[in-house]
């Protein structure tokens, strides 16, 4: 914790938003695509439903057009449309504040639900676990699971809850900048002296 706090003082996420349901819907276009992609679709996706209202009466082929570019296009303009719809008659438009309404809209697994909770609310009610925050705490031998929820089980265990989303921003940063799935920058890892993976350099 002290070595990503020493490079990431302040860690944020990538994303651009400025509202809670920007947020959402932002984390929900993440899956499996850059936040690079995502924030160049953003704007256009804003300017035609800039809330849930807005998206719940969208049509299905225009979100799909707009979002294509960030791949499972129709899964998840699919499930952004639901999940608007909720929103909006359930929430009165308000993006909901607990772990387990967040996890009953579609689209929506723990992973989005503890960033928009971090995030947007402050909320530490566990750590995002996505690809970067797996294999940097595989290496560095923080948990010996694969499954996303278990490895985030271990993750809770061992850093203090007030920290939680600020280690999931930092890790995330640091396996796009550092800790690489490939050609790792060992040789400038503030963590090379205490780190127990076997093939780094």
């Amino acid at each position: 914790m002290r070595a990503l706090e020493r490079r990431y003082p302040r860690p944020r996420s990538a994303l651009n938003w400025e509202r809670p349901w920007e947020l959402l819907v932002a984390t929900v276009l993440s899956a499996q695509c850059t936040d690079e992609r995502v924030n160049k679709v953003l704007p256009d996706f804003f300017r035609n439903w800039p809330g849930p209202r807005d998206l719940a009466l969208s049509g299905r082929e225009e979100v799909e057009k707009v979002i294509y570019s960030t791949g499972f296009y129709r899964n998840k303009a699919s499930n952004l449309r639901k999940t608007a719809k909720i929103v909006w008659e359930e929430y009165s438009g308000e993006v909901p504040k607990t772990m387990s309404e967040l996890t009953a809209l579609p689209g929506v697994a723990r992973k989005t639900a503890n960033i928009v909770l971090f995030s947007a609310w402050g909320i530490n009610a566990g750590i995002a676990v996505d690809t970067h925050v797996k294999r940097i705490s595989m290496r560095l031998g923080l948990t010996q699971n694969t499954d996303p929820n278990k490895v985030e089980k271990d993750l809770i265990q061992l850093f203090p809850r007030d920290k939680w989303g600020d280690v999931n921003h930092a890790m995330v940063l640091f396996g796009r900048e550092v800790c690489t799935a490939k050609n790792p920058g060992c040789p400038e890892c503030e963590m090379r002296g205490f780190c127990p993976w076997p093939d780094k350099k």
